[in-house]
């Protein structure tokens, strides 16, 4: 736990663990779950939003139905600020830009996201390049939609289809599965207001990956 506040409290998640338990019997384990062992009155869903579960970083959760409420009233009026660093697995020339994308389930592949200008449901984010290295780029993705998969598929589509066209180092999903033993996804930054209190909060946390690292290890 990084931070707690009167009713809430920010965590950084690991790569591996999921935002909330699955129906399955092996995948109850989640960032739910632990906290309800820790805060046994956060009864029911706590979670506001989620990250996917190869993705690490800040999340927040409540620790009542109030500010639950209140939280997932900033996330619908888009009040929250956040931010990833990824890792493409490939080099691409741009420097900043914005990828607007319609993206919807790619129900034969699920959970596979994919981009659809017929059915799909409008997507945002900002991105810009951080840092480069032979075969790869360092990337800051500010996603202003939350869709599934968002960052993943943005970084995966073809440029001339509109997004960056590398997909981010380890993702099993819509990269290559053996390029790192993890997805190189990891949300940095976190900012809302405090439900009760109405001050700003801002949180930071530095990726567990470097850009020149081994990727094998």
């Amino acid at each position: 736990m990084l931070a707690r506040g009167d009713g809430w409290a920010v965590v950084v998640k690991p790569a591996g663990l999921r935002s909330v338990p699955g129906r399955a019997e092996d995948a109850t384990d989640s960032v739910q779950t632990r906290i309800q062992t820790v805060f046994p009155k956060a009864d029911g869903a706590i979670t506001p939003h989620r990250l996917d579960v190869e993705t690490s970083g800040l999340m927040v959760v409540a620790l009542n139905r109030r500010i639950l409420r209140g939280l997932a009233r900033q996330f619908e009026k888009r009040k929250i600020g956040k931010a990833y660093q990824g890792v493409l697995a490939g080099e691409i020339e741009a420097e900043k830009g914005v990828i607007e994308l319609p993206l919807r389930v790619d129900w034969p592949n699920r959970p596979r996201q994919m981009v659809c200008h017929e059915q799909g449901k409008a997507s945002r984010t900002l991105w810009r390049v951080l840092n480069r290295a032979p075969g790869r780029t360092h990337v800051e993705f500010r996603p202003e939609t939350g869709r599934t998969h968002q960052l993943r598929v943005h970084a995966v589509t073809p440029v001339a289809e509109g997004g960056l066209g590398a997909p981010i180092l380890g993702d099993t999903l819509y990269g290559d599965p053996d390029s790192a033993p993890r997805l190189h996804l990891h949300a940095t930054r976190l900012s809302f207001f405090d439900p009760v209190l109405g001050v700003p909060m801002r949180f930071n946390s530095p990726p567990p990956f470097e850009i020149g690292s081994d990727p094998g290890g």
